[in-house]
């Protein structure tokens, strides 16, 4: 498993699946391309000090490196961002939490989007 690292990448994967959870947002891709699992975390200035920022960072590299490997996705992108509840959050109940947003990702993009088939809308009789 690899990190993201570039801003470039972190706005395709903006692009994805997004799911909420307490003390965290994920973002999903899934490339085209025969590359590692990648992950990037982050954490906006307005969720405290840099102290708070990087102890929510270290969390949530905590979790995914706690999180089996076969939640993951081959072939995709994801990105952590945190918000301030994953400082007092329970370590358990965030791992529980990414678990099941994972779970949440992977059927949304399971499902085929509706809003982008437009198909039904040009054979409509006017």
């Amino acid at each position: 498993m690899d990190r993201l690292r570039q801003r470039a990448d972190f706005l395709a994967v903006a692009n994805g699946g997004r799911v909420s959870a307490a003390g965290f947002i994920v973002q999903s891709r899934h490339r085209n391309d025969e590359g590692p699992i990648r992950v990037g975390f982050t954490v906006t200035r307005k969720t405290g000090t840099a102290t708070e920022r990087n102890r929510i960072r270290r969390r949530l590299r905590e979790l995914v490196r706690q999180l089996p490997a076969v939640s993951l996705r081959p072939h995709s992108d994801y990105v952590l961002i945190g918000r301030r509840a994953a400082l007092t959050c329970e370590f358990s109940r965030l791992l529980e939490d990414l678990g099941q947003a994972l779970r949440r990702l992977d059927r949304q993009s399971s499902k085929p989007r509706a809003a982008n088939n437009r198909s039904d809308v040009n054979n409509r009789d006017e």
